[in-house]
């Protein structure tokens, strides 16, 4: 640790203390780091915050982003200069572009050695530039208090994101200088920090324009979950007769047993998708509310699914994220305010239309259901060999509880839980890296939401490529002795890519390939609980007795390679297993 000086003892007096108060005062009781930077993790405990060691910063970066979306507290995370700072750019990106407030610190090298190769010396103000909403480098020990104040405000105000301070090796053991006459007291560590209530012109129109439809929609993405709005939304739903969609990061906002939900829709709406039946419903649509909805490609099947005549209505706490795709009244403010603002301004006016189309949308949705049940009855019951992941799907669904937290990695552990788990209740959480998307999230996500609601079972559903990304994340499960259960669906290739390359090619590369691999036993080599399974008929009560037991457990599903989600694109590319 280049430019530290040695037999420093760190307390009260010293830069580290004081940055850690400062954290502490933000609400702050868990970072997600390892010994680096020192100085500020010897310091943390004696404030109240627990250091949660990880193997990898990418993991922990990730932890902390499932930590966040759980709670919508500030999820921290550190790393040393260089090679670790580096590897913190997935999980802020993640972060950036799912809108999830994060603090990054880094140590950087002595300042006295800036520019001069040091060792693992690198621009970090360049390197996080692209993958953070704000980054400083704190130079002065006077200015502990402003700086980890504005991070703490990029990270929860207006659209949620990460922030990153970078902090000199030198800076975190020079005298912290007198205390402040007048102690800071505000804390900045929830998001949302504020709470705009959109223009109240704009309102009435929206909320004339949704009375007045001859068939309205909802589709609520993440920022419902990201404003604590679901309750509003619950109410907007029922009180005003709208039938709401949801996106991947949406799921859950409200009840998917309600009879005026369509589920998840997106790209995923083909033959054995949840809400195929119920495209007729967005086709038909003439005006369409947009709730923390980024309109990105996963969501609009690739800017396919919306209609192109309906008037588009946009709540969004980014401005730049209304009329990105869809021109539409703006809506600019918090998701929670907004939508109490248009049930306010709805309950003034007729309302008779939106009570004389319930039924008929009802039956539909009700038709709809069926008729899904009906169609994958087979491959969600039957216990074939290898095991149809629809199957996997079945039995997890059977276990959730109210207070059950799915996490998936991305690809197509996403698209099965989508589609095949329910939201019984709104609040509901299935946490799923839909910012990049990247792989070997999963686990990662899974620990960091374990730590945010302690005692609640966490299953987290990963494929064997994504999750051979984060296998050293097994000791860290381990050794923080957290209830989560990896459910991996083991087919031996990456499905995805190869699915992927044979719709648009013909072909597949030899990438997607993978020689056999037990997880049952890289778990039991880390001191957790293996299982293979490999006829489906075992899997409901090796599921049962793994949450029964409140501790981490990894069961091992051998699951078909030649079976496909309802990925819209594949169409008549693959055979039909219904």
């Amino acid at each position: 640790m280049a430019g530290e000086t040695k037999g420093k003892r760190i307390d009260e007096t010293v830069v580290a203390m004081r940055l850690a108060e400062a954290f502490r005062r933000h609400g702050v009781d868990h970072v997600f780091g390892q010994s680096i930077p020192s100085a500020f993790h010897l310091a943390a405990p004696h404030v109240g915050i627990r250091q949660i060691v990880y193997r990898t910063e990418n993991a922990g970066g990730t932890m902390a982003v499932g930590y966040a979306r759980v709670t919508r507290k500030v999820g921290v995370v550190t790393a040393q200069n260089g090679p670790a700072a580096t590897l913190l750019v997935r999980p802020l990106a993640e972060a950036l572009k799912a809108s999830v407030p994060m603090v990054a610190l880094v140590q950087d090298v002595a300042r006295s050695q800036t520019d001069k190769n040091a060792f693992q010396e690198f621009d970090h103000l360049r390197l996080f530039d692209s993958c953070a909403k704000w980054v400083r480098r704190i130079e002065d020990a006077s200015r502990i208090d402003d700086y980890v104040d504005m991070a703490f405000v990029a990270a929860t105000s207006g659209r949620p994101g990460p922030a990153v301070l970078i902090v000199p090796v030198d800076l975190l053991i020079e005298a912290a200088g007198p205390a402040p006459l007048v102690p800071r007291k505000n804390q900045y560590g929830m998001a949302p920090l504020d709470r705009p209530t959109p223009d109240a012109a704009a309102i009435a129109t929206a909320a004339r324009l949704l009375a007045e439809a001859k068939a309205p929609l909802v589709i609520a993405g993440g920022g419902v979950h990201g404003s604590d709005a679901s309750a509003e939304l619950v109410r907007l739903q029922e009180t005003f007769h709208l039938p709401v969609a949801t996106t991947v990061m949406g799921k859950g906002t409200v009840s998917e047993h309600h009879p005026l939900s369509l589920g998840v829709v997106g790209y995923f709406m083909g033959e054995g998708g949840r809400s195929r039946d119920l495209r007729p419903l967005i086709d038909n649509a003439d005006v369409v509310l947009l709730i923390g909805n980024r309109t990105n490609q996963n969501g609009t099947d690739s800017w396919s699914l919306y209609p192109n005549a309906a008037t588009f209505i946009h709540l969004d706490v980014d401005p730049m994220e209304i009329g990105r795709n869809y021109e539409a009244v703006r809506l600019v403010g918090d998701a929670r305010r907004g939508i109490r603002a248009l049930g306010e301004a709805m309950a003034g006016l007729d309302l008779s239309r939106r009570v004389a189309a319930r039924p008929a949308i009802e039956a539909t949705i009700a038709a709809a259901r069926a008729g899904w049940e009906s169609l994958t009855a087979r491959v969600r019951t039957q216990d074939a060999v290898p095991i149809r992941p629809e199957r996997v799907m079945a039995v997890i669904d059977a276990a959730l509880t109210p207070e059950t937290i799915v996490t998936t990695d991305a690809s197509y552990s996403s698209i099965w839980a989508a589609n095949y788990l329910t939201a019984a209740e709104a609040g509901a959480r299935f946490i799923t890296p839909r910012g990049l998307a990247g792989l070997g999230w999963g686990l990662p996500l899974a620990i960091g939401a374990s730590l945010a609601r302690p005692g609640a079972p966490v299953i987290t559903i990963v494929g064997d490529g994504g999750f051979g990304h984060v296998w050293s994340e097994l000791e860290t499960l381990k050794r923080l002795d957290l209830p989560v259960i990896t459910i991996v669906l083991n087919n031996q290739i990456l499905g995805y890519q190869k699915d992927s390359e044979d719709a648009l090619y013909g072909e597949h590369t030899d990438a997607v390939y993978f020689a056999p691999v037990d997880h049952a036993k890289i778990a039991e080599a880390c001191g957790i609980r293996g299982i293979r399974v490999e006829d489906g008929a075992a899997l409901a009560g090796v599921l049962a007795e793994a949450l029964a037991s409140g501790k981490p457990a990894v069961i091992d599903v051998l699951t078909d390679s030649g079976a496909q989600p309802p990925v819209t694109v594949y169409a008549g590319k693959f055979a039909s297993p219904f």
